[in-house]
């Protein structure tokens, strides 16, 4: 069942309409339903969602890209990896459920994968916390990622998040020197790193595991250095205002793309990543293998620079 988003009224009620005319036809004796008003109606349906999507506003992206259906970081582990070994704990404090790391086989290839994981029902939102990482979330990718380089492994990161936790305790056990290392770490391995923005990639809690060789973005995922409510606050002293700071803030994967901070865009089945799950994520298997071939031919010293160049580069033309 498709959860609608509040600018997808009129399509919830034309698919509405196909599904009600299609239980009345299979239980209906006379079948007095005609194929024709359903293929008219799919057509309809099918129109809407190619107009719309081809259009969207920035806050229109921006709740597409936090669809409760969009596929987590656990879908595309299961969906691409096989034996996925999941390894828990920063070896300091504690887990964190926010953040997920693990080796698994990529068509053979070992590779390291990490990611934020939000949950999709109330119960495991909450023991994911929303996918806002705590200080312990962000040492255990330091961790991990360490782990990859020391068996020449390559690192892929799923970013989603609307931040990391600004919880006292987090701040109390050092967040902000968390985030400075994951950053750091990502940017000097020895290995290669791709980073891909599958949903909400927000403030420092995004940039500590994209900071990447190549940074991909879904085409109607977000990446901010603040969510829009949070930015509306600070300019205008309220969220309500987060629609206006999303049109400002130049967060869509095209806007990034053109500012060159991303290195390319991954479009989505129409409609949303949401709506076909299996597709999308077959499609994000595809760049990945194409981009760990093209990353293999570097030296240690090349991925390192290349890396560190990338991002003084985006310093420069800002």
């Amino acid at each position: 069942m498709v959860s609608y988003l509040d600018f997808e009224k009129s399509l919830s009620e034309i698919e509405g309409k196909i599904r009600e005319l299609n239980e009345i036809r299979l239980s209906s004796d006379d079948n007095n339903v005609s194929i024709d008003d359903i293929s008219k109606l799919e057509k309809r349906s099918q129109d809407w969602l190619e107009e719309k999507y081809s259009n969207l506003s920035t806050w229109e992206k921006t709740q597409v890209a936090r669809h409760p259906n969009r596929p987590h970081f656990t879908n595309y582990a299961e969906g691409m990896l096989d034996d996925f070994v999941i390894l828990s704990g920063d070896r300091l404090f504690g887990e964190d459920k926010a953040i997920i790391g693990g080796l698994g086989k990529f068509d053979n290839l070992s590779v390291m994968l990490i990611g934020h994981e939000k949950g999709n029902d109330t119960e495991t939102r909450l023991k994911h916390n929303f996918g806002m990482a705590h200080p312990e979330g962000y040492r255990k990718s330091i961790r991990l990622m360490r782990l990859a380089e020391q068996f020449n492994i390559p690192v892929i990161t799923f970013v989603d998040t609307p931040g990391a936790y600004p919880g006292v305790g987090a701040e109390e056990r050092g967040q902000s020197e968390a985030i400075a290392r994951s950053t750091d770490c990502t940017l000097s391995l020895k290995v290669p790193v791709i980073s891909i923005i599958i949903g909400e990639g927000g403030s420092g809690g995004a940039i500590a595991l994209a900071a990447a060789n190549k940074v991909f973005m879904l085409e109607h995922s977000i990446y901010t250095v603040a969510s829009p409510e949070a930015s509306a606050s600070i300019l205008w002293r309220s969220s309500e205002r987060a629609k206006d700071a999303a049109e400002s803030m130049k967060i869509t994967a095209n806007d990034l793309f053109k500012l060159g901070i991303i290195d390319k865009i991954i479009d989505e089945p129409l409609g949303g990543a949401h709506r076909e799950p299996i597709q999308i994520i077959s499609q994000v298997k595809s760049y990945l293998k194409d981009t760990i071939t093209e990353l293999n031919q570097f030296t240690e010293l090349e991925l390192i620079q290349k890396r560190r160049d990338k991002f003084l580069e985006i310093g420069k033309n800002l």
